[in-house]
Order: structure tokens, then C-alpha cells, then sequence
């Protein structure tokens, strides 16, 4: 029964900490435990470190900061020196600094819109230049009704909707509506992007990767 009351004592004394993958705060913020992560632990305790300030954000931190759990089991150690901290999940939380919101004018929306569609609508009529489209069309009417037409409508005119039928499909949206759950490879492409643009950022903003630094 002591055996187990000393085994009770001592998962009493344990913190799990996982920490969160990334965040964004406001400048001139105080950026908590809270904000970083979340706890798991005593309640009193947990508590007290949920509201544990860690960095006030000012203007010399830039866009990004990466706190990495290293620095954060420092500061915990400071005021909890009896507990055993363990980490999981995330070893780094990327604060992004928002400085301000920005919301564009809609006639920027629009220029942007129209110089998008253009764009668009030029590669595809350059696509079908380049394979002869419109020759295609043409022979397909001729080997079917055995006449030669310039223009056969009834072939242009499905395949150009089934055109935009495709992309939808491709896309996997109508406009802001999802046809299911499965990501279509634009977002499968972000995420990627995403992916190493946050690897970057946690290399070359994290200060414990400085050489010049000396903690």
C-alpha cells in the first residue's frame, strides 16, 4: 500500500505538454504557456502555467518567432522544479505576427479576377492552337456525317462545357462549396508549400540555430 501511494505521489508530479504547431498573435502582445500549448497536469499547477508569460512580441521580432520546447522546460523548471516535464507531439510552435488586418478594395478583387481569367482563358486557347483543335473538331464531323463543316457546333459546344465541367471537377469546388471531402491537387500543393515554407521558418527564425548566440 506504500509502494502505491509513493507510485500516486509520483504520477502526481508529472507534466505532459504538447505543443501547439502554430499560432498568430497580435504585436505588442504577451505570448503565455496557454498560447503555446496545452497542458496536462495537476490542476492547481496547470493553472499557474497556463498563465506563465513567455515573450512579449515588439517590433525587433519581425514576422515570425519559433519558441522551441528546449526554452520552454528552461522557464517551467523555474517554477516547478519537483515535476517531471514530458513532451509530446510538436517540438516548435511558429507565432505568426499579424500587424495589421488588411482587407482589399473590391475594385482590387476585380482587376485581380479579370487579369486571372484572361490569363487563363489565353493558355487554353493556346493549348487548343497547338494541338489543332479545331481541325480535330472538324475531322471528327467529317469521319461521323461524312460533310466538311468549318464550324461544328454540335461537337465545340459540349466539349467546351465539359471544359469547365472538368476543371470543377479537377478543382473539386463550386465556388466556395466542396464536391466531397477529398483534396483536389491545388490544395494538395499548398499544403506542401506550406509544409516547407514552416520548416524554413522554424530553421532560420529559430534563435537556438544562431551560432552566434550563446545561451
Amino acid at each position: 500500500m506504500h509502494k502505491a501511494d509513493e507510485r500516486i505521489r509520483g504520477m502526481d508530479k508529472r507534466l505532459h505538454i504538447r505543443m501547439k504547431k502554430r499560432i498568430r498573435m497580435q504585436s505588442d502582445e504577451t505570448i503565455t504557456l496557454r498560447d503555446l500549448a496545452f497542458i496536462e497536469g495537476p490542476t492547481r499547477d496547470k493553472e499557474l502555467l497556463e498563465e506563465l508569460n513567455i515573450h512579449r512580441i515588439s517590433k525587433v521580432d519581425g514576422e515570425f518567432i519559433v519558441i522551441e520546447a528546449f526554452l520552454l522546460l528552461a522557464i517551467i523548471r523555474k517554477h516547478l522544479q519537483d515535476y517531471e516535464v514530458e513532451f509530446m507531439g510538436p517540438e516548435e510552435t511558429i507565432v505568426e505576427i499579424a500587424k495589421r488586418e488588411y482587407q482589399p478594395s473590391l475594385l482590387f478583387v476585380m482587376i485581380v479576377w479579370v487579369v486571372l481569367f484572361i490569363g487563363t482563358a489565353m493558355s487554353i486557347m493556346n493549348f487548343h492552337y497547338d494541338v489543332s483543335m479545331p481541325e480535330v473538331h472538324q475531322k471528327l464531323h467529317y469521319m461521323f456525317t461524312g460533310e466538311k463543316v468549318l464550324r461544328p457546333l454540335w461537337i465545340q459546344i459540349p466539349y467546351s462545357i465539359g471544359l469547365g465541367v472538368g476543371m470543377i471537377l479537377f478543382l473539386n469546388h463550386w465556388f466556395k462549396k466542396r464536391l466531397n471531402e477529398e483534396p483536389s491537387p491545388l490544395e494538395i500543393e499548398l499544403f506542401n508549400y506550406e509544409r516547407n515554407l514552416e520548416a524554413y521558418i522554424r530553421h532560420y527564425e529559430n534563435e537556438l540555430n544562431n551560432d552566434e548566440r550563446h545561451f
